[in-house]
C-alpha cells in the first residue's frame, strides 16, 4: 500500500478505516478468494475498535461482494467476478485482456441456416435467407465463463469459417481482417437460470443464476452486422454502467 492510500485511510473515520485497509488487502491478494478473514474478536484487538464499529466494517464489504459469511464458522473472502464496463463498444477478449485475465474460445458449432423470426429482424434480412450461426464457449483464465451464439450474414461467416476463432475476438477480426467499422450496439439484459444442457457447458447447477444478454452490433452507417445471445455465469461475471445526473427541467406546478 502506498503512503499516499495509508494517510488517506488514516484520516478516514474508524469504521471506514478498517473497511478500507481490509479491502485494500483482498484487492492486492494478502487475503485471496475463499482465506479466511481474522474473526471479529482479532479484528477488534487489531485496529482497537468496539465489535460494533467492527461488523459495521464487515457489512459494507459483505454488501460489496468482496466477502461472504458461513455461519459457525466465520467471514472469507469472496471470488471476485470479471466485469466490462459498458460506457465502450468492445469484444470479450479485448476487454479482459485490459484487465490482465487471460481468455481463449471453445468452438461448439459454425453452421448455417435459416433464421427464426427474431433473427431475421434483428438482422434485417429475410426469413428465407440463410445465415450463420456461432456457438462458442468463452474461458476466462481456462474456466469457462459465457456461452455465445451469434448471427451473422452468411457471405460474413463463410469468411470467419476459416478464421482462428479459439483466440481471436469476432469484433477483432470484422474490424481488422474484413474493414467492417463498428458503430454501436443495442443490449437488452436480463437475469435467468441456467438449464442442465447450458450449466454442462459452463460448469454450473442447473437453475444457478445466468446474465443473458442479447446484443446488435450494427456498422458505423447503422447497418446491422452481427446479432447474438450472450449467456454469462451469473458468479463470476458483472457488466457495469456508470451514469451521470443531467440537469434538472423545470419543477412540476
Amino acid at each position: 500500500m502506498t503512503s499516499s492510500r495509508s494517510a488517506k485511510i488514516a484520516a478516514l473515520p474508524l469504521y471506514s478505516h478498517i473497511r478500507e485497509s481490509l479491502r485494500g488487502r483482498i484487492l492486492d491478494g494478502t487475503y485471496k478468494a475463499h482465506d479466511q478473514l481474522p474473526s471479529e474478536s482479532e479484528l477488534t484487538q487489531s485496529f482497537r475498535a468496539s465489535r460494533i464499529t467492527v461488523r459495521q466494517a464487515l457489512s459494507d464489504l459483505q454488501k460489496e461482494g468482496l466477502i461472504f459469511k458461513i455461519h459457525g464458522k466465520g467471514t472469507f473472502v469472496s471470488k471476485p467476478k470479471a466485469f466490462q464496463e459498458l460506457g465502450r463498444l468492445q469484444g470479450f477478449a479485448e476487454a479482459m485482456h485490459a484487465h490482465g485475465y487471460e481468455t481463449y474460445n471453445r468452438l461448439i458449432s459454425l453452421r448455417h441456416l435459416r433464421p427464426e423470426k427474431t433473427v431475421a429482424a434483428r438482422l434485417g434480412v429475410s426469413a428465407r435467407a440463410t445465415v450463420t450461426e456461432l456457438k462458442r464457449v468463452r474461458f476466462l483464465n481456462r474456466e469457462p465463463i459465457s456461452f455465445d451464439v451469434s448471427y451473422l450474414a452468411r457471405d460474413v461467416g463463410e469468411r470467419l469459417a476459416k478464421e482462428d476463432l479459439a483466440t481471436r475476438d469476432v469484433f477483432h477480426i470484422l474490424e481488422n481482417d474484413f474493414g467492417q467499422t463498428l458503430g454501436i450496439a443495442e443490449l437488452r439484459i436480463e437475469a435467468t437460470t441456467a438449464d442442465e444442457p447450458l450449466g454442462g457447458l459452463l460448469g454450473i447447477k442447473d437453475g444457478a443464476p445466468i446474465l443473458r444478454i442479447e446484443r446488435l452490433t450494427r456498422t458505423q452507417d447503422g447497418r446491422p452486422l452481427d446479432f447474438e445471445y450472450l449467456y454469462y455465469r451469473g458468479d463470476a461475471f458483472q457488466y457495469r454502467l456508470r451514469v451521470e445526473r443531467g440537469p434538472l427541467g423545470d419543477e412540476p406546478a
